[in-house]
């Protein structure tokens, strides 16, 4: 497991050292930059880069020095000279960037226009503003035509080398080389993470012509012309002016205003060239929340910041500065105008004092310690959540505490002022620490989520278990099944004694096929079990590869006369091997229980994108248990209603995981959020239930 670096808001540092008749530069790589980013600051393609580099391919490293191809940096670095030439005979002024300072505040200080600054200054175009850099700040309105006229050509030269495509849904590798007249082995040359997949919002660098603007803007003109026809008549709009901050993106824009990518584009045609930081953009008024979310910096005195196969870093503050995707799919959202922040606490053993102390090293550790692994994916995962709830602005604020666990102890009675006055607490990790944290918050009212327990939990009220038991996801399976008026019928291994014992006592009504002398399945009486006008589920519980073949065989020949489908309760590794034919496993839908889903949902899709952009590797079952906790969390808060009464009244579903939660008949609350996952004739997924 790879441990994720959160994403500092760091500037650009570039080192034009030319070289060998100025054929390349070198670049020193921020921390967290990807070879995409790179790639687009510099208008060349991952490809290039990567022809300089080939360690690159391997992933980028802090502070390592790139060699840059320089074929579009060459005329802007002529356009540079000549820009500068020509403050020589007039008025015109240096300015150093200083911190913070975007286009539009340098524009508003020296009162010049944007297209002024950049015709000064063309390689703004390419690196945008940068801390340090040196621009010429031209007399009031003395722009320079040829800088103008040779920027235009730069850029249009550029263009016609190759463009940017973010990746839509149902596209394909074959739509997109046929739209913009190239290959699929180009697409793939110049971009190589596509290879082995296409995730949707993946930006695409492409060696083409882009395709014409009309037909973006008459696509526009027909979205408004069918929403027109579909909804009745709306008030007028008002727009007010936005200026674009760091960080912000596309999706982050759609998701503040309530618009799609192309209406903003419509509003504000400069953005066909891209977000950049500084634009002023024209926006719909009323959508801005004015609070924040604020994350509290103090509990945590060093908080593990970067887990990679060089060890971690130990860094002094909690930071949360990036733009994430919010994956919710059930109708959970922010009521607006309620005014009163909510509180919440994520109780995390990192156990920093223990990992300070040890004389082996945080590398080492990591590559031992599984538990403090599984913490700082959970952790990841919880950022990225966070940083979504900055996106929606929700007043919520987030403190984060050590809770120094091990299986027997923990400091969290400590901790317990700084707990009572929340509204909903996340953690600890352990079931007895987490009964016992609710045990003890009972008193203040305080819900008390347990992230990660699959234990039964003792009858505490305010405890809530984020995974469903063993039991429910059997009994939902069952359920399911009866819910389609199905034929149950069981075919179990004898070693299998817990599984015959569970249907037995649990499960009534369901037949067992027999067994032979041997041990093995009497093929002849599976058979006779199954019914024609129903719909027969065949339960299979073995690990003998003989029996599962048998069932199989048997099944197969009965879907001539009747409709089977093949079922499981838990993976079973024997289906994964070479002896057992995955077609046959399609041919009868084979169908089993899940506590998490994969999804080729478009948000469900840029969260794992997003997620693999900031820790260069895609998130695993903890990292993404962390968001969608952390985030279903969140958002029960924003409801106008405690976190208790919207667990009585929801349903809602995040990027892996359902949260059904049900008042259990002993006290507390559980989750029932099982999916149904059934093997479809086109080889995928889906979701039953």
């Amino acid at each position: 497991m790879k441990y994720f670096s959160t994403l500092l808001f760091l500037v650009f540092f570039v080192t034009c050292s030319a070289f060998s008749q100025e054929k390349v530069v070198k670049y020193t790589v921020s921390n967290g930059e990807t070879i995409n980013q790179i790639a687009q600051k510099f208008k060349v393609t991952p490809f290039d880069i990567y022809e300089l580099n080939p360690d690159a391919r391997r992933g980028l490293v802090p502070n390592s020095v790139l060699l840059i191809p320089t074929t579009a940096v060459k005329s802007a670095a002529k356009t540079t000279t000549a820009a500068v030439k020509t403050t020589e005979s007039s008025k015109e002024i240096i300015h150093e960037v200083q911190p913070k300072e975007t286009f539009y505040s340098i524009e508003k200080k020296y009162n010049i226009s944007d297209e002024a600054l950049k015709a000064a200054n063309p390689f703004l175009e390419k690196t945008g503003v940068q801390i340090g850099q040196k621009l010429v700040i031209p007399a009031k309105g003395s722009a320079s035509k040829a800088a103008l006229t040779a920027d235009k050509k730069t850029k249009e030269k550029v263009q016609e080398k190759f463009v940017y495509h973010d990746v839509l849904p149902k596209e394909t590798k074959y739509s997109i080389a046929k739209q913009y007249k190239t290959t699929v082995e180009d697409l793939e040359k110049r971009n190589p993470d596509i290879v082995s997949n296409l995730p949707v919002g993946y930006r695409l660098t492409i060696t083409g012509t882009a395709p014409k603007t009309e037909s973006t803007a008459a696509n526009v003109t027909k979205h408004e012309e069918v929403k027109k026809t579909a909804e009745p008549a709306k008030k007028a709009v008002s727009y007010m002016d936005y200026q674009v901050k760091p960080k912000e993106t596309f999706y982050s824009l759609s998701r503040t205003f309530h618009l799609s990518q192309e209406e903003l584009t419509a509003l504000n045609p400069a953005l066909s060239e891209g977000v950049k930081e500084g634009m002023v953009l024209k926006v719909p008024t009323g959508y801005l929340a004015p609070s924040p979310i604020i994350v509290q910096q103090q509990p945590i005195e060093k908080v593990l910041e970067n887990k990679s196969p060089g060890g971690i870093q130990i860094v002094d503050k909690v930071k949360s500065e990036t733009v994430s995707v919010n994956p919710e799919i059930v109708e959970l959202s922010k009521k607006r105008g309620q005014g009163d922040r909510k509180k919440v606490v994520l109780l995390l053993p990192f156990n920093l004092a223990k990992l300070q102390s040890d004389t082996t090293g945080t590398a080492s550790r990591l590559k031992t310690d599984k538990f403090l692994n599984m913490t700082l994916d959970f952790y990841s995962g919880a950022m990225m959540a966070i940083d979504s709830a900055k996106v929606l602005k929700l007043p919520i604020d987030v403190s984060i505490y050590d809770s120094q666990e091990t299986k027997t102890t923990s400091n969290i009675s400590s901790l317990i002022p700084k707990l009572q006055d929340a509204d909903a607490v996340v953690g600890p990790f352990y079931q007895n620490n987490a009964e016992s944290t609710a045990n003890t918050l009972r008193l203040y009212n305080v819900p008390v989520i347990s992230p990660l327990s699959k234990d039964a939990a003792n009858p505490i009220e305010n405890l809530y278990q984020t995974i469903p038991s063993n039991e429910v996801v059997r009994n939902t399976v069952f359920d399911y099944m009866r819910g389609k008026n199905g034929n149950i019928v069981a075919v179990v291994d004898k070693k299998k004694e817990s599984v015959i014992s569970y249907i037995k006592q649990n499960q009534k009504g369901v037949v067992f096929a027999a067994l032979t002398e041997a041990g093995g399945l009497d093929a002849a009486n599976l058979k006779s079990l199954l019914l024609p006008n129903r719909m027969n589920y065949v339960v299979m519980e073995t690990a003998n590869t003989a029996m599962i073949k048998t069932t199989i065989k048997a099944l197969l020949d009965a879907q001539k006369t009747c409709q089977v489908q093949l079922v499981i309760l838990e993976p079973n590794s024997t289906l994964d091997t070479d002896e057992i034919s995955f077609d046959n496993l399609v041919k009868l839908k084979l169908m089993y229980p899940s506590v998490t889903r994969d999804s080729d949902d478009q948000a469900v899709s840029i969260f794992k994108k997003d997620y693999r952009l900031k820790n260069k590797i895609y998130p695993n079952t903890y990292a993404t248990r962390g968001f969608d906790v952390t985030f279903d969390t969140m958002m029960r808060l924003v409801q106008g209603k405690t976190y208790q009464e919207t667990a009585d009244l929801m349903t809602t579903q995040q990027v892996e995981n359902k949260f059904q939660f049900y008042k259990k008949e002993d006290g507390g609350h559980a989750n029932k959020g099982v999916y149904i996952l059934y093997y479809d004739s086109d080889l995928t997924l889906k979701t039953a239930n």
